[in-house]
């Protein structure tokens, strides 16, 4: 028996996709990662046997296909043309809480893991010099996975929890919250530098041009409504 006792499509729609893990999952494949091992870096907090779990019904739901990778153990996940049609739509919703939840959003909802997976595909690598670009960031009130390393060059960005024993460029120094509320678009990159509330120290000709390569949210530009009634 149906539970919902309706035809309506949207209810249809939001039991397919309605779950966050299922939404994050997607965000991932739109972002280009295919494989288990990344889903698993860009999201921290869900456990195995729910990844597996959330994979498997939206293979089930026709959103994506899973693909045996040539010479390489496992397989990739790619997202089928009803996953794909899914990317405006998750645009929107994005944009929306944003616009409209932004005061819900709290520290909770932030974690270091996740925030640094975002933070390293967000740089601007095309703002960097030529060659490989090493970046350490450091987050001065954690004491469990306090520092990162992202190396940079103009292809792509690899990051790291552990150190990749490379020479650092530029130090990047300050709290998660602090470097959030920058990457978001909600504080200006140049205030925090001259408070000190975000330390950039290290070669000279990389720190003065922060603005051109730092990362910043896609939705940095989103800002929150009010939710006043309106007559």
């Amino acid at each position: 028996m149906n539970d919902s006792g309706s035809l309506c499509p949207t209810i249809k729609a939001s039991e397919i996709i309605g779950d966050k893990w299922t939404l994050l999952i997607l965000r991932e494949l739109m972002f280009g990662f295919t494989r288990y091992n990344q889903f698993q870096r860009a999201l921290p907090r869900i456990s195995p046997t729910v990844l597996s779990g959330r994979l498997k019904q939206m293979e089930a739901n026709g959103l994506i296909i899973r693909k045996q990778a040539t010479g390489q153990k496992g397989g990739e996940y790619r997202l089928t043309r009803s996953g794909l049609e899914l990317g405006p739509i998750m645009d929107s919703l994005a944009r929306w809480g944003l616009r409209w939840a932004r005061d819900q959003l709290c520290d909770i909802d932030l974690d270091v893991g996740g925030f640094m997976w975002d933070f390293h595909r967000t740089l601007q690598v095309s703002q960097l010099p030529d060659g490989k670009t090493v970046l350490c960031v450091i987050f001065s009130e954690l004491k469990e996975a306090q520092k990162w390393w992202m190396i940079a060059d103009r292809q792509s960005v690899d990051l790291c929890n552990d150190d990749p024993g490379h020479d650092v460029d530029v130090y990047i120094t300050g709290t998660l919250q602090g470097l959030a509320s920058i990457w978001m678009g909600d504080v200006a990159l140049a205030s925090e530098m001259s408070s000190k509330q975000l330390m950039l120290t290290g070669e000279r000709q990389i720190v003065g041009s922060a603005e051109r390569w730092f990362p910043r949210s896609s939705y940095a530009d989103v800002r929150p409504e009010s939710n006043e009634a309106t007559s």
